[in-house]
């Protein structure tokens, strides 16, 4: 059922999807849909849920699993990059807030933002343990930024690879990371 919502409010958008056209592709009734999932919001809050923690755990499994911070950086953008080209209705969903604002579901994106700034910094902070929190937290929210809008462009483009995309990423934010610590490209 969410993927198939998925597919349909990345599509059509939120306002004008329509539940009987979700429930008749998923082979539900209607009153099915509203069952499960309380309404046409509530619908919409289980999709970005569901894509949040899919995001979420492809990028953190890539920055954890790297011997090195340029290798957890390098892992994680190219992670992420490659979610949103695989997963092109989950990132739809991300990144349409602006039409969502006043709605549980801005709030829902926002948090997504937050896990991933929290990973970032966590990751940031095994490779970096005497960095300020404050520093930590601002990294962590520049990348996540920076990215999103990246993201964005490199979809306006033809032929923007994930592995293009995570190389101008690591050209802007390494060398600032590997600067703040002192010149290591080991250390963040």
């Amino acid at each position: 059922m969410i993927r198939v919502a998925e597919v349909v409010f990345a599509e059509h958008g939120y306002a004008t999807a329509a539940m009987d056209d979700i429930a008749q592709q998923v082979g539900v009734s209607k009153p099915m849909l509203y069952e499960y999932f309380g309404s046409k919001e509530g619908l919409l809050l289980a999709c970005i849920r569901q894509s949040r923690t899919e995001l979420r755990d492809v990028t953190t499994r890539a920055a954890m699993a790297a011997d090195t911070a340029e290798h957890a950086m390098r892992a994680g953008l190219y992670a992420f990059f490659e979610f949103i080209s695989e997963r092109k209705q989950s990132w739809a969903l991300l990144r349409h807030e602006m039409l969502l604002i006043g709605t549980s579901a801005s709030d829902e994106i926002e948090v997504t933002r937050r896990h991933q700034t929290d990973m970032i910094a966590g990751v940031m902070r095994a490779h970096a343990p005497a960095a300020s929190e404050q520093r930590l937290a601002a990294f962590a929210e520049f990348v996540v930024g920076g990215c999103e809008r990246l993201a964005i462009w490199c979809e306006a483009q033809e032929n923007v690879p994930p592995q293009t995309a995570t190389e101008y990423a690591m050209d802007l934010l390494w060398p600032g990371f590997a600067q703040q610590a002192g010149g290591s490209r080991e250390a963040l």
